[in-house]
């Protein structure tokens, strides 16, 4: 046999297959392959990750846009029912948003059992997807009748409107819940009728990319808001305090720390981080400290003013967090009524968020 042929010459396949050299060669090549494959699988995770992060934001501006031009184009009654629809779809899929929704809505019913909790987690979403459905037709719907339909179920505004006559500043904590954008309108739009400075001022997290950021602002812009960006530092601080110290309303949503600078309180009797900011701004500027509750009814909108919250003139941190608790409180009671309105889809206590204190 001539020397290197045949089945019996290295690397053969019958001398890979049976000595002890040949398998560790095939052990090796194997290894070197797999490894070789790891690295490419890895390699086409990074670039598609790195495209989706290119991408996402645009397509998500894309879609609030799109969203804009047909849900406003649509019969109101196709745009509710497609709404629901979806709501109900996302509630059947499941999905990191609706498990956190579920958990936190657990806190607020405790006593509920499985089916009752599934279905306030579905009308949890219909909440949330109505929001969604009239921010993008508000530029389209009739003020007139809208407002109209709100004025008989906004509750508690006297304090608000008390303060604001005799020149002192007020600040609203509300948490995300019903409509809050058509309760904006509403004060706007009210304070217009009495003749009064027909504006407010507020403070959104900032949305990427820029051009959803901007559109959102536009939206907000044109109801009648002054908009501020969260993350902007300290002249964001300054600008608020200017606003309140020359009488004016601001309204900030106040049940999700933001800024990991919050503090811990008792939100539905369990540990929560809510953030400082309304308590801090009322304490440095006289303003009043109210708070309220946005939400649906059935065939329109409503708010409610929940009682003063005292707050000192030069408080302590203690007083501070302290006038936080009762914001809790007030907004404890307030979602307990209605809780299929709050609009929580991010964590929000203590418990899940790794123990962070």
């Amino acid at each position: 046999m001539v020397p290197g042929g045949g089945d019996d010459a290295p690397h053969s396949p019958t001398w890979r297959a049976v000595t002890p050299v040949g398998r560790r060669v095939v052990a090796l090549r194997a290894r070197r392959g797999a490894g070789l494959r790891a690295q490419r699988a890895a390699a086409r995770r990074r670039w598609t990750a790195a495209l989706v992060r290119r991408v996402a934001p645009v397509v998500t501006d894309i879609g609030f846009a799109a969203g804009w031009r047909v849900v406003r184009s649509l019969p109101e009654p196709v745009a509710r029912s497609a709404s629901r629809l979806a709501a109900d779809r996302a509630a059947s899929r499941g999905g990191p948003g609706v498990h956190r929704l579920r958990d936190n809505l657990r806190r607020v019913v405790p006593d509920a059992g499985p089916d009752e909790l599934d279905a306030l987690v579905r009308a949890g979403l219909r909440s949330y997807a109505r929001y969604w459905c009239e921010a993008f037709r508000l530029p389209s719907m009739d003020r007139a009748a809208v407002l109209a339909r709100m004025d008989p179920h906004v509750t508690g505004m006297a304090p608000l409107f008390e303060a604001l006559d005799q020149g002192r500043g007020v600040v609203v904590a509300l948490p995300h819940s019903g409509n809050w954008d058509l309760a904006g309108l509403w004060f706007v739009a009210t304070q217009a009728r009495l003749g009064r400075p027909a504006r407010f001022t507020t403070v959104v997290e900032r949305l990427h990319p820029e051009s959803l950021f901007r559109r959102f602002v536009a939206f907000r812009e044109a109801l009648g808001f002054e908009v501020l960006a969260a993350g902007d530092g300290a002249q964001v601080y300054r600008t608020l305090t200017r606003r309140l110290r020359d009488g004016g309303l601001v309204c900030l949503v106040a049940d999700r720390d933001l800024g990991a600078s919050g503090v811990e309180v008792a939100l539905f009797g369990e540990p929560a981080r809510l953030p400082t900011g309304p308590a801090r701004l009322a304490a440095a500027t006289g303003a009043l400290l109210l708070p309220a509750f946005p939400h649906f009814t059935p065939d329109g909108w409503g708010a409610v003013i929940g009682d003063p919250i005292p707050v000192p003139a030069r408080a302590s941190r203690h007083d501070v967090v302290k006038a936080t608790q009762a914001v809790a409180d007030a907004f404890t009671e307030m979602i307990t009524a209605a809780p299929h309105d709050w609009h929580m889809l991010q964590r929000v206590f203590t418990a899940d968020l790794g123990g962070v204190t």
